[in-house]
């Protein structure tokens, strides 16, 4: 879906300069928190983007977003071809791969250096809840039902714990992890799983929730469409390896980029299968 707009290219204009053809560009995402705030933090750095790939590659690139508040429809557009880059959850990418073998892992995002990063078990800051087993008879809050960290992974880390659904009060999926964290300070739920960055703005905002356990993720990927081109592909991946300390890049991935592989989800994959058992 590069859409390279030959502007009359090798006509010149008036000024006697040449038009440089377009390669425009659609970046999907899912908004795992408030849309707004997904808007908000992926701008500054896809307009960075755009410049350092014009740099690289000699054209003007545009970079449109397309947000869905959905984790499917994201998938699917991708799998599609409706998007041309996307960012994704490990699970979500997951999904995708499977569906469309095609795409292809542009670079994943890093924490410290690393591919790994937490998620958090939450409980009121004032439960007296002690141990995961203590959940035992209790609500729990999921997030979406294709999040890595809101289903699979905590569902597989409750399943090495004991715990099961049939072990549960009851559970509920709310869709965002901001909305988890929320509902288990509002005391409408004994515990929830969500994402350690969004936990810690919770805390902050005075959400009065405190973390019982965490487990293992996989950082996300920055995933191409089957089918991109394989030169606007690498120019973006050397841009996202090699400006790791940009400002501009922290607001997406805090320690810049590294190199990945799709044997880096194999972690994620075996969590999604042991949580069919929950």
């Amino acid at each position: 879906m590069v859409a390279v707009l030959l502007l009359t290219l090798g006509l010149c204009l008036g000024a006697g300069q040449p038009l440089r053809a377009e390669i425009a560009l659609v970046f999907g995402s899912y908004a795992a928190d408030k849309p707004s705030a997904t808007v908000r933090q992926y701008r500054p750095f896809l307009s960075f983007l755009e410049k350092r790939m014009e740099a690289r590659l000699g054209e003007r690139v545009t970079i449109r977003m397309k947000i869905t508040k959905d984790y499917e429809e994201s998938i699917r557009e991708l799998v599609a071809g409706e998007v041309d880059f996307a960012r994704f959850g490990p699970a979500s990418y997951v999904h995708a791969k499977a569906r469309n073998p095609g795409i292809s892992i542009i670079a994943m995002e890093s924490k410290g250096g690393d591919k790994r990063f937490k998620g958090v078990i939450a409980v009121h800051r004032d439960s007296t809840i002690a141990q995961v087993s203590d959940l035992r008879g209790l609500s729990f809050a999921f997030g979406d039902e294709l999040s890595t960290i809101g289903r699979y992974l905590s569902q597989s880390f409750l399943l090495e714990a004991g715990i099961s659904s049939k072990d549960l009060k009851g559970f509920e999926y709310l869709g965002r992890h901001d909305l988890v964290g929320e509902a288990v300070g509002a005391g409408k739920f004994s515990a929830g799983a969500l994402k350690e960055s969004t936990f810690k703005k919770l805390v902050e905002k005075g959400v009065p929730i405190r973390a019982l356990a965490s487990f293992d993720n996989v950082t996300k990927p920055w995933i191409a469409r089957a089918g991109l081109d394989a030169r606007v592909q690498e120019a973006m991946r050397q841009v996202m390896l090699s400006e790791q300390n940009e400002e501009v890049v922290k607001r997406v991935s805090k320690n810049g980029f590294l190199a990945g592989t799709d044997a880096d989800y194999d972690f994620v994959r075996d969590g999604m299968q042991r949580s069919s058992d929950f």
